[in-house]
Formats: C-alpha cells, structure tokens, sequence
C-alpha cells in the first residue's frame, strides 16, 4: 500500500486542516502556489486548458462537495438557517448508548430528508454522469449523502460519508430504504427498529460524527487517485481529511488538481487552475469546450 490510512480518518470538528501560507505542506512534499487565471489569463482561457487535459488524460477523477447539491436546492450543511445550525450535533458513542439521542438523531433526519427526497440532479450532475459514460472520466468520489449523481446516471461512485437514501442496522447489519423508515418515524413519533432482528438500532447508512470513514471505501478512493492524471475537485471546501487529502494524493503522484468552487478552498495553493463560476454553467462550458478537442 502505497498510502497510510490514519486515525484521523474520523468525520470531527476538529478534523480540519487550512491553508494559511501561500505553499501547501503535507509533511513530506511542499508545492508551490499555481498558475493563477488572474496572471493574463481570463476564465475562458481555464475552461478550455481544462478542456485539453480532460481530453488528453488517461485516468480522471471527479471528486465533490456539497456546492454541487446546492443548485438541486439542498443547502450545505453550513448554511444558515439550515438543519445542522438549528440542532446539536448527535455523536457516533452516543448515538450507540442513548436511547434518546437516538430520537433526537431521528427527527433531526426526518426533517433534513425533506430537503433531499424531492431533489433532482442539476447541470453539473448531468455531466458529471455524461463524462463517465464516455469514459472521460473514471468515476465520482463524493463527499456527498444525496444520491443525487447515482439518479444522474452514474455507476462508478464512492460515497465517502455514505447514503441519507438508505438505513443500516447496527445489530445485524441489515440495509433498508429510508423513505419507509422516515414515514413510520413521522407518523408513530417512535424511532423504528430493525425490520429483520426486530430489536436492533436503525441509523441512516450515513458516517456521523465521531465514526469512522468506511476503510473499503477510502482505500478505493486513494487507489483511484494514485492512478489519476486529473482530478476535478467540485464544489468542496477542501479542509475535512481525510477526504481532503485526496487532491493532495494525486498531485502528489504527478497529476494535475482542478478546482472549481465558489468560495476559497483549503488546496487553492497547489491548484494548476481554480475556476469560480457557477457549477452547473462552468461544467457546461468544460463540455461544450471539450467537442473541439475529442
């Protein structure tokens, strides 16, 4: 294994790492910061650089954030007025121990699924979808818990923090629909339990805080990145490892990182290009420029 996997491969508060330097330093390589599009080149001029490379690489990687849900109408878990600014956060151990934190856990879920369970993918899931079925890209990695790339027509994709579409027993292992489960939640008022062993302690097949990523998965995730030539990274913050870590992974083994996100990000530094835009507009625009290079 080319690649360590550490204990901080837990979704924590303080699972953070930022950029305050203009290098990034990941303890063993430092990069130097970027070609920026503000040094003579214009948006356009990104567009269809990123054009060429997606044309030219061998092996790409989608990976995303929460920015591209937010065009299907769910906000980030950071929005204000959102369901994790209005709750507490129910920990993993705890979750596991009480009984009522349990229910606390089920109606804070109940009501976020309000906020997926009718959402379609935008533009930038389509071409997300579009691009793997041309084999232009590998597959998507995402940070996501919507499904929404899945209903968009991907096949090849790892969900780093799992499904908000599904419940697993912790018991039995068992796994289920949600859209029943959130159904007898809202109608008893009593956190349902498992329907195979009859006893045991339904949650949605989501990574909480304080639990750990699934191993398979990572290791995945890093295989496909130790091999990539190009990784998009969309719509992310980029500063929760262990997921950030995987831009990180492929420039370190020589591909190219490009960043497409509103907001600053914490690998804008080590970026060959970051791209501003709108998700669905800008990702539009890469394919349409993408026609006169393939």
């Amino acid at each position: 294994m080319k690649y360590s996997i550490l204990p901080s491969a837990l979704v924590e508060p303080g699972g953070v790492r930022t950029c305050h330097d203009k290098r990034y330093n990941d303890g063993n390589a430092v990069f130097s910061s970027p070609r920026r599009s503000g040094n003579n080149m214009s948006e356009a001029d990104d567009i269809a650089q990123v054009a060429k490379w997606l044309a030219a690489s061998k092996s790409t990687v989608l990976f995303t954030g929460a920015g591209i849900s937010t065009e299907s109408g769910i906000p980030d878990f950071r929005s204000p007025g959102g369901v994790w600014t209005r709750y507490r956060t129910i920990y993993y151990d705890e979750f596991c121990r009480s009984a009522s934190a349990r229910r606390e856990y089920w109606e804070q879920k109940a009501e976020a699924h309000t906020e997926f369970a009718a959402a379609a993918p935008n533009a930038g899931h389509q071409v997300l979808a579009d691009w793997e079925t041309r084999q232009i890209a590998r597959g998507v990695i995402t940070q996501n818990i919507d499904g929404l790339h899945q209903i968009a027509g991907n096949q090849n994709v790892l969900e780093l923090h799992g499904t908000a579409r599904a419940a697993t027993c912790l018991d039995c292992s068992a796994r289920f629909d949600i859209e029943p489960l959130v159904a007898e939640f809202r109608a008893s008022g009593q956190v349902p339990l498992c329907p195979q062993c009859e006893t045991g302690r339904l949650k949605h097949a989501t990574v909480s805080f304080g639990q750990m990523l699934p191993t398979d998965v990572l290791e995945k995730a890093y295989d496909w990145c130790g091999e990539a030539e190009l990784i998009l990274a969309i719509g992310s913050s980029l500063i929760v490892t262990p997921a950030a870590d995987l831009p990180v992974y492929v420039k370190r083994s020589g591909g190219r990182i490009v960043i497409l996100n509103r907001d600053e990000t914490g690998l804008d530094n080590i970026a060959d290009v970051k791209l501003t835009g709108g998700i669905g507009a800008t990702l539009s625009a890469i394919n349409a420029a993408l026609a006169g290079v393939i």
